[in-house]
């Protein structure tokens, strides 16, 4: 999309107007006299915007109510819905006020997201937008658009189905990205994995024909403000049939999404690439897919993970944390500040919460996990923080092992899946739980349906008061 920022508000067939709810403070704004008047019997409503297209050219008013800036970014989605079913190709947007235009032009950003690569009949997203505000500058809008561009590319991966995307591609796909963003990339194939001895990935990969991959992304450029990296670790099952304990009825059919957690890490690590943010930032992505063919690892088995670690196999549908596991006790070789990982990892942080927000924990990490709650409540890409207390653990202990890769059932089972996580990192440590909010079966807000690229602006957002505190 387009972002023309122009000086002087141009009525156009497509418009956006966005207002206070007090009449005295619309003399600058572009509306006539009978608009006015009409809007000043709505200004008591609960409705985000009001579309006045009766009165003229299609038109629309967003009210910005000093609310949170996601209700302005709702407001955006539903003009943009309309504009859609108009074959609109554009809209001009007059705002007095910055921070209402960044949040208007961010859901509109966030909102103009379509996967129709498959479709005969594409849909119709806006190629361009107008905006009239004062002070706005391509300082302001620019880094806005390359980091929701790094969302949407994240999207797109997401919603590819395996056919298309599977670990080898995937990884050759961030190599080629990253040299054209400057970040250095390191793709460790099947033999180097297994020199490595990642015992939990080359498990978890036995029982496909496609190889494994271990992708790590390194951002670091020389004014970075942190001595020691930010390290990302994102699950890349690239489709979890659940192994030998296969899903169930329709349990399998959006499991093209289990990648999520690391076209979510690698998005952050090129938003902040992109947007050349001075800090160190590392992104680790274990990549293979689960499947029950060939010699696939079953229940009973023990492996031996990249730490020396050994692991019971009690659930071949716990795979995510068994190669997230090996990716977080490599992390440690990078001397990080923070791990930081985020995967669809259990249904149960589903259940907990559903798809409002993220489900994290953390162990000796309390100021890292006020800082991401703090971003998330900044972008409504909210956290819910759960206990991480030490008895937990005990849950996890294996007869045969040092641990098992699966806990007491169902009971807290996002928090156990959590203390496995936990057990490799040699840092602090932070667990986010993306399981409800990384895929929607139906439409949802800026969102949308499919992949959702939910917590990417999160982590940017983090990374970015990292520079600013």
């Amino acid at each position: 999309m387009k972002i023309n920022l122009i000086e002087k508000y141009q009525e156009t067939n497509n418009t956006v107007v966005i207002a206070q709810n007090d009449p005295a403070s619309w003399g600058a704004l572009p509306l006539s006299e009978s608009e006015k008047q009409y809007l000043a019997t709505k200004t008591d409503g609960d409705a985000a915007m009001v579309d006045i297209s009766a009165l003229g050219n299609r038109k629309y008013v967003v009210w910005n109510k000093n609310q949170h800036p996601h209700k302005l970014m709702d407001a955006a989605k539903e003009i943009c819905e309309k504009l859609d079913a108009a074959k609109a190709d554009s809209m001009t947007v007059a705002s007095a006020d910055k921070p209402s235009a960044m949040a208007f032009l961010e859901g509109v950003l966030m909102s103009n997201y379509r996967f129709d690569k498959y479709k005969t009949e594409k849909s119709h997203p806006l190629a361009e937008v107008a905006i009239a505000c004062p002070d706005l500058t391509a300082a302001d809008t620019q880094p806005l658009q390359n980091l929701i561009q790094c969302v949407d590319d994240a999207r797109n991966w997401v919603n590819e189905p395996i056919a298309e995307l599977n670990a080898p591609r995937f990884a050759e796909l961030l190599r080629q990205q990253a040299a054209e963003l400057g970040v250095e990339a390191t793709v460790l194939e099947q033999r180097q994995i297994e020199s490595l001895k990642m015992g939990g990935l080359l498990g978890v990969n036995r029982g496909s024909i496609d190889e494994a991959r271990f992708v790590v992304l390194e951002w670091k450029p020389k004014n970075a403000v942190n001595a020691q990296p930010i390290a990302l670790v994102g699950k890349g099952i690239m489709y979890d049939t659940g192994g030998l304990n296969i899903k169930t009825g329709t349990y399998m059919y959006d499991m093209k999404s289990d990648m999520a957690g690391a076209a979510t890490m690698a998005a952050t690590l090129f938003a902040v690439a992109k947007n050349q943010l001075p800090v160190h930032v590392v992104a680790l992505i274990p990549a293979t897919d689960n499947r029950p063919g060939g010699n696939a690892y079953a229940n009973g088995d023990i492996l031996r993970m990249y730490d020396g670690t050994m692991v019971e196999v009690v659930n071949t549908d716990a795979e995510g944390r068994l190669v997230l596991a090996d990716a977080i006790a490599y992390a440690n070789r990078f001397n990080p500040s923070v791990i930081i990982d985020a995967a669809t990892l259990t249904g149960a942080a589903e259940r907990a919460i559903g798809k409002y927000g993220i489900v994290a924990m953390h162990q000796e990490a309390d100021q890292t996990m006020q800082q991401l709650k703090a971003a998330g409540e900044e972008v409504y890409e909210r956290i819910a923080e759960f206990p991480f207390w030490d008895e937990y653990g005990d849950l996890i202990k294996s007869d045969i092992a040092d641990i098992k890769n699966s806990g007491a059932g169902a009971n807290a089972g996002m928090i156990t899946a959590g203390k496995f996580l936990a057990h490799f990192a040699k840092a602090p440590f932070v667990h986010l739980d993306i399981a409800g909010v990384a895929f929607a079966d139906k439409e949802y807000g800026i969102y949308g349906k499919g992949a959702t690229g939910f917590g990417i602006r999160l982590l940017y957002r983090f990374i970015e008061l990292r520079v600013k505190n």
